[in-house]
């Protein structure tokens, strides 16, 4: 049995979770999420806890078991508390600007990069080095942080670039001066 998908969901106080099927929604204080479960996985309600329990034990419905728990318990974490990851930005003249729901990013390029921040997430810029995305899905929050570094990821040799915070970028030495004889 999955060590994981076991585990039943204790769900806290001021958030809503209706089963309706496979269809899960879920409402708390930060907002409301919606998700469909595999229609192989059986979801149950059980005073203020889920469970999901799988139908046979193939190797399928035990990795399925596990992913779904957990995508409901992330969904009950992001409506409660939220998801975040922040990024930081290294090279001379870097920076980050905030206007809206646009982030104006000076890199490496010819011309500041213009990214669009999909709904649902929000991003701010605490200093110019720094971009903080937060938001109620993980996923969606993981895949712009995701965007957001593609732009300008770091480089090996100066380290210049987008990076996460405490993202380590294993450096290169690079050419050495003159040729020896």
């Amino acid at each position: 049995m999955s060590r994981i998908g076991k585990q039943p969901i204790t769900i806290p106080k001021g958030v809503e979770v209706k089963v309706q099927g496979n269809l899960v929604k879920v409402k708390g204080p930060k907002g409301s999420m919606e998700r469909e479960a595999h229609p192989a996985m059986k979801l149950v309600m059980e005073n203020d806890t889920v469970k999901v329990e799988r139908p046979t034990d193939q190797g399928f419905h035990r990795a399925l078991h596990g992913t779904t728990r957990m995508l409901i318990a992330n969904m009950i974490h992001g409506v409660t508390q939220g998801f975040s990851k922040d990024l930081e930005i290294q090279g001379i003249g870097y920076k980050a600007e905030v206007q809206g729901q646009k982030l104006t990013l000076t890199l490496s390029m010819s011309h500041p990069v213009i990214y669009d921040v999909r709904k649902g997430i929000t991003v701010e810029v605490p200093i110019p080095t720094k971009i903080i995305v937060s938001g109620i899905d993980k996923e969606a929050v993981g895949q712009v942080a995701a965007e957001i570094r593609r732009i300008d990821p770091p480089e090996p040799y100066k380290g210049k670039g987008i990076r996460y915070v405490g993202e380590y970028v294993k450096r290169k030495a690079g050419k050495t001066g003159a040729a020896q004889a």
